[in-house]
């Protein structure tokens, strides 16, 4: 027995309201409240009850993760992609999404079987592109259609050891009234994904439309049933794509990887800070800091410029770090060195267009405001790293020398720490301070 129940539910956020309204009261977009009608099932009046079983009796058979070769992929999924996985790529319209999709089922194919389901785009189109990446074969096997129920059953019959969909938003389930991209349409395809992926041990990668506001596409109970969400991103310098995983059942969150995209597609990075490096300043409010993301050190540039204020209440414009972390270090200068930041504006920013956030940064972040206020630079090829507390205490941090590992590799000959940082053998100059008092040495000179 079933009824179908009337609901209104908002597209940005997935808050239900009784009504329709044209602004949601829960994220405040308009326009975006629609109408949702939902199959509400009475229980079963011949519900068995289930076996249960202890984890020690369940047979497990050891998996092997796929790899594609492409290493930067390998490394973001966490060595590569578990076989049953229920993975989604999302990113900006035009990024490169179809392109890594392709060069992955591509690689993929040489080895396992794979089924590619273009839901966007023709068979035509997708050749012309495979052509130009050189991704030509017989082993990999293409369809253009967004029939969901067929896409499902073709898996099924031909069991794949991975289905790749181009794209989710666009598929489109049978005797339904739901339109594709609607909340109830994805809320179910993806149910019916996922039972396809863990029942038959088949790996399923989607590819998804992101917001306005730079969120996945779709209620947020999408990404709750996905085991793994990777964000495609633009760098707006070079012809840079970052690679970040945001959610990971089978490995680490916040891993990036770096790929340049040319005619031939998306080539990897491997050294991105040899890259991140090249248009490094070395002037006055520029310095170094190393930053780890997921498990790889990143070699960025903090700049800072202050200048006296000509308006009565002085500018704090920061970006790529939190707004209030720039401002309570700044604080702390000026309370323990009576050094009047509160009369400066103060702009602040992440070289390269990264967003950064720890306390790691707090020793880089002091020194850059320092060193732009007496308009004196910091030692050329020199990484910062350490916390400052609340009392002006120059504290350790974690991971020390792997930060000093790669930071060698660039030709970094000076480091400054807190004074109590146990560290290994390096061959860097190293300056040590326990207070912000002392980092007035630095600029004396």
């Amino acid at each position: 027995m079933s009824k179908q129940k009337v609901s209104f539910v908002c597209t940005q956020c997935d808050h239900i309201v009784p009504k329709w309204l044209g602004c949601c009261p829960e994220c405040k977009e308009w326009n975006t409240i629609e109408e949702q009608k939902q199959q509400v099932y009475a229980p079963a009046q011949h519900s068995r009850v289930l076996a249960m079983t202890a984890l020690s009796a369940v047979i497990t058979k050891p998996a092997v993760k796929m790899l594609s070769g492409i290493q930067e992929w390998d490394r973001v999924t966490g060595g590569g992609i578990m076989p049953g996985a229920f993975i989604m790529l999302t990113g900006d319209p035009g990024i490169g999404k179809s392109t890594l999709l392709l060069q992955i089922a591509h690689n993929l194919a040489k080895h396992h079987t794979v089924l590619y389901f273009s839901s966007e785009e023709s068979l035509e189109q997708v050749k012309l592109r495979a052509q130009r990446l050189n991704c030509l074969s017989t082993e990999l096997l293409f369809a253009d259609q967004a029939n969901l129920d067929e896409i499902i059953l073709t898996s099924q019959e031909h069991k794949p050891a991975m289905v790749v969909i181009d794209s989710l938003q666009n598929c489109f389930i049978s005797n339904t009234h739901l339109l594709p991209g609607s909340i109830g349409q994805l809320k179910e395809a993806a149910f019916k994904l996922m039972r396809l992926a863990k029942d038959n041990t088949i790996a399923v990668l989607l590819s998804g439309h992101i917001t306005k506001d730079g969120a996945m596409a779709g209620p947020k109970t999408l990404e709750h049933m996905v085991d793994a969400v990777f964000y495609l991103q633009g760098e707006d310098r070079w012809q840079t794509r970052i690679l970040r995983s945001v959610k990971n059942r089978f490995g680490t969150i916040n891993e990036l990887g770096f790929f340049e995209m040319q005619e031939t597609g998306l080539q990897e990075v491997p050294h991105i800070n040899e890259h991140l490096l090249q248009e490094v300043s070395y002037n006055p409010g520029s310095v170094l800091i190393s930053y780890i993301e997921g498990t790889r050190p990143l070699i960025l540039e903090l700049q800072a410029l202050t200048i006296t204020t000509k308006f009565g209440m002085p500018q704090r414009v920061v970006s790529g770090i939190d707004h209030t972390q720039v401002v309570l270090i700044a604080a702390i200068l000026e309370k323990y060195l009576q050094v009047k930041l509160s009369t400066q504006d103060i702009f602040f920013k992440v070289s390269g267009g990264f967003k950064i956030k720890g306390s790691s940064a707090d020793l880089g972040i002091a020194l850059a405001l320092l060193s732009s206020f007496f308009q004196k630079p910091i030692p050329e090829k020199c990484i910062i790293l350490g916390e400052i507390s609340l009392t002006g205490q120059i504290k350790p941090i974690n991971y020390i020398n792997l930060h000093v590992k790669e930071a060698e590799k660039f030709s970094i000959n000076h480091l400054i720490i807190a004074k109590n940082q146990k560290l290994d053998y390096t061959s860097c100059a190293v300056m040590r301070f326990s207070h912000v008092y002392e980092l007035l040495t630095i600029f004396e000179s």
